[in-house]
């Protein structure tokens, strides 16, 4: 696979990217796993295969989904029924009426996307000190960032937020931050505990996926985690391991659209559990049929399945393929805003993960969409199996 290697070197050299890791699994087998690159470019550390990424995105499969489809099977869930069975607060209002199912394939009709941190700054742009402060106290617990704690009573205005923002065509596709806000809370109703909690009692814990979780600078040092975007706009400093989403960081870090960090190695056991069925390491997770719903297509005019995004319909003719040219029908997955991404394909026994933090230096870097990075690496993995 020396054809990757050029390509990533490329991708460093053009500043696209400081660093990545590239995982590559076949058969159930990873057949190539590599690092490369730095942690936040000229004069960090290198990264290695034991380096946290922000999944940005991919939380939405990687925790939400999973968490879903465990409590569909457990009967705790129905995605035919509304928001307004499972959460209170949202009673009354007509965001109630809305089905589980179309939040899963984003054709609630929800806003994509609310800057909550908006109405934390001052009109200078300051950090407003009444709502968050320098050192956590009993009434400032959420963790923005180390040194920033937001007031608890923030949550109800982010659901104030959620339910007084417009709702725009139902039944047609609209990626929506918000759809995966309402499913997490939804988790966390139901179970009684935060996804954090759930899906490492679930998932994470049970298959010794020991680097898979929210807020990493609970268990590992801000050296081991690759560095996000010097965020000048909110926060005012390099985030790293804290969540880069603004939305999430204003939610603790903890929230069903983003916040999940990990490394390819280890999030790679969670989709070679739903290659094998469900099955991991002599453990039944999920049944073959739910991830057989889960991944399949929801409709004839989206390319959704249930929480996970899947190839671009009628792929092999089309202008502008997705994942990548050679991906089958099958290939479910998803995409994150950091510069990460994950694909599983059933036909060929194949899944293919590449994490990187290309926000870094800043979200405006436009080299790592011009490179088409994910997609290079990915039709170059196909090419290597057909051959």
């Amino acid at each position: 696979m020396a054809i990757i290697d050029s390509i990533v070197a490329d991708a460093i050299g053009q500043a696209a990217i400081p660093g990545c890791q590239v995982l590559v699994a076949k058969n159930n087998q990873i057949v190539f796993n590599k690092s490369y690159g730095t942690i936040a470019g000229a004069q960090s550390p290198l990264v290695t295969n034991a380096t946290l990424y922000d999944l940005a995105s991919m939380t939405k499969t990687s925790a939400t989904t999973v968490a879903i489809m465990k409590l569909v099977e457990e009967g705790k869930v129905d995605i035919e029924k509304t928001i307004g069975d499972y959460l209170p607060w949202v009673v009354g209002n007509p965001k109630a009426k809305i089905r589980l199912k179309d939040l899963l394939i984003h054709e609630a009709g929800l806003y994509p996307y609310i800057k909550f941190y908006e109405s934390l700054l001052n009109p200078d742009g300051s950090i407003n000190s009444k709502w968050i402060v320098p050192v956590q106290d009993a009434t400032h617990q959420l963790m923005v960032t180390p040194g920033k704690y937001l007031a608890n009573h923030w949550m109800d205005s982010i659901r104030m937020k959620i339910l007084n923002s417009p709702i725009t065509t139902p039944g047609k596709y609209v990626y929506s931050d918000n759809d995966f806000i309402f499913l997490g809370n939804i988790v966390e109703q139901v179970t009684g505990m935060n996804l954090q909690d759930y899906c490492t009692k679930t998932f994470y814990g049970p298959m010794q996926m020991r680097s898979t979780g929210y807020l990493p600078l609970e268990k590992t040092d801000k050296s081991n985690i690759a560095a996000s975007e010097l965020d000048n706009y909110f926060r005012k400093e390099l985030i790293q391991g804290s969540v880069h989403d603004e939305g999430a960081s204003t939610m603790g870090g903890i929230a069903g659209h983003a916040g999940l960090f990990s490394n390819a190695t280890d999030i790679a056991k969670l989709y070679m559990m739903l290659l094998n069925g469900g099955q991991w390491d002599g453990q039944t997770y999920l049944k073959p049929s739910t991830i057989q719903l889960f991944t399949s297509y929801q409709s004839a005019t989206s390319r959704r399945g249930l929480g996970f995004d899947k190839t671009a319909r009628d792929n092999a003719n089309s202008k502008d393929p997705y994942p990548s040219l050679s991906a089958p029908a099958s290939v479910f997955g998803h995409t994150g805003f950091t510069g990460t991404c994950v694909w599983a394909d059933p036909d060929n026994q194949l899944l293919y993960i590449f994490l990187s933090n290309r926000v870094y230096p800043t979200r405006d870097n436009k080299a790592f969409s011009a490179l088409n990075l994910r997609a290079k690496i990915q039709e170059q993995i196909y090419q290597a199996i057909k051959k």
